[in-house]
């Protein structure tokens, strides 16, 4: 409980922050370098850093890919979010808070809570549903335009 408090805390600070920087930014024609989201997974780690404007802000554990279901390595950009998603490809799955980064591989929520910090998944990332929701939001807030999801070893 503390800890969703936390978090939609820092979620709330980091809107805040990127609210701020556009109103004292927009009036003096200057483009401001900030307003960054990024999202680095480590493969090896099983956890997922969320930096804002190059400030770590948030870490999660994750379920990257099981044996033989590798998770895509690289920078993407997300190419879409679905609130709630099923998996055509995996009997009707349901990926909620889906942001989707590479064809069919997505960061989203699971169910199987107690798999996160292994390897477990088809190939996406799996997040605690609290975390997939907070940082569907900060993509939201962000765009994907200003978004980055990098997934190393």
């Amino acid at each position: 409980m503390i800890a969703t408090v936390s978090t939609k805390l820092i979620n709330i600070a980091a809107i805040a922050c990127v609210g701020t920087a556009m109103l004292f930014g927009a009036g003096n024609g200057t483009a401001h370098a900030a307003n960054k989201l990024v999202a680095q997974v480590s493969i090896s780690q099983q956890r997922m850093q969320v930096l804002v404007d190059g400030r770590p802000a948030f870490e999660w554990k994750v379920s990257t890919g099981a044996k033989g279901h590798a998770t895509p390595r690289g920078s993407y950009k997300p190419t879409r979010l679905e609130e709630m998603w099923y998996s055509r490809k995996y009997d009707n799955a349901p990926m909620p808070h889906s942001v989707f980064f590479h064809g069919g591989y997505a960061v989203h929520a699971t169910n199987h809570i107690k798999r996160l910090g292994t390897p477990a998944s088809h190939g996406c990332v799996r997040l605690h549903p609290a975390a997939a929701a907070d940082f569907y939001q900060l993509v939201e807030t962000f765009g994907a335009a200003n978004t980055s999801i990098v997934i190393v070893e």
